[in-house]
């Protein structure tokens, strides 16, 4: 009897395993479906950047940003924190006034890879709450975490919030140490490329960043660029953006292009890395 008990057992265990199977695959798509993306720099073939300005607090020269921005019939990105619309929420409402798309820089501009889950996504939504209040636009899908910090439970973190797109840049300017407007629009127009993305800002610390503006605009369309928002250029994109691969103790930047078919210097150009030899673990990278 204990030999005929055996099929009759199987029966029972074997829907349970691929019941258990099938659950358990939904779960981890379901979970890889709320990780955020994280996007350096769009892949459209046309000549198209995309401006992107962060406003972290005081905002001191947004107006005459916006004014030039008009006067050359552009529209850009800025990504706001909670505490700027409570500084300054006229300027925040001009900003959307005139055209400009609005992205979550967060409530208080902190380094996320310092907080705990919960803390990453009331700081995302405490934004969201302000902005959205006095705008009656939403940031949504669009999150930069200050300071460029970001690893993959930051990811998890807001893409469970439905951001689910990350914005890091292609261009920095370094404008918020207060350099030179010539330094600043020669670091936009030495490394545009198509797709790019310029990270700016509006504080009283990026001083020339006003200044430098109208020479970036000039510069850039002469030679050829088209100037848009951020969802302009990812709506265009003709090319995916990328894989994103999260890095192991271990892995080195050959091993992993080796595995992906790409080059090294791919993967460099792709996220901005200084140093092909110094990876971190859990750091993410766009696999073009």
């Amino acid at each position: 009897m204990g030999n005929n008990s055996w099929p009759s057992t199987w029966k029972r265990i074997i829907p349970l395993i691929l019941l258990m199977t099938l659950i358990s695959f939904h779960t981890l798509q379901a979970s890889a479906a709320t990780v955020s993306q994280v996007i350096s720099k769009g892949n459209s073939i046309s000549n198209e950047i995309a401006l992107t300005f962060d406003d972290g607090y005081d905002g001191e020269n947004t107006k005459a940003i916006l004014q030039i921005l008009s006067q050359n019939n552009i529209q850009a990105t800025f990504f706001i924190t909670g505490e700027a619309v409570k500084a300054n929420s006229a300027i925040v409402k001009q900003v959307v006034e005139s055209g400009n798309e609005l992205g979550n820089h967060s409530y208080s501009h902190p380094a996320f890879t310092k907080l705990t889950y919960s803390q990453m996504q009331n700081e995302v939504n405490k934004a969201e709450a302000f902005i959205n209040n006095l705008t009656k636009k939403s940031t949504l899908p669009y999150f930069r975490p200050p300071y460029g910090d970001y690893n993959s439970t930051v990811l998890q973190a807001v893409g469970e919030i439905n951001y689910s797109k990350t914005i890091t840049w292609t261009i920095d300017t370094l404008d918020w140490k207060g350099i030179s407007a010539a330094e600043i629009k020669q670091k936009v127009l030495d490394n545009a490329t198509p797709g790019a993305i310029v990270l700016m800002h509006v504080s009283s610390g990026a001083v020339n960043t006003k200044y430098a503006l109208q020479d970036i605009i000039d510069g850039l369309r002469s030679s050829g660029y088209t100037i848009v928002t951020l969802s302009q250029l990812l709506a265009n994109n003709t090319l995916p953006v990328g894989t994103q691969y999260i890095v192991k103790a271990g892995d080195t930047l050959s091993a992993i292009a080796k595995a992906y078919g790409v080059t090294v210097q791919q993967i460099v150009d792709a996220n901005n890395i200084p140093n092909p030899d110094l990876i971190d673990v859990d750091q993410v990278l766009i696999i073009p």
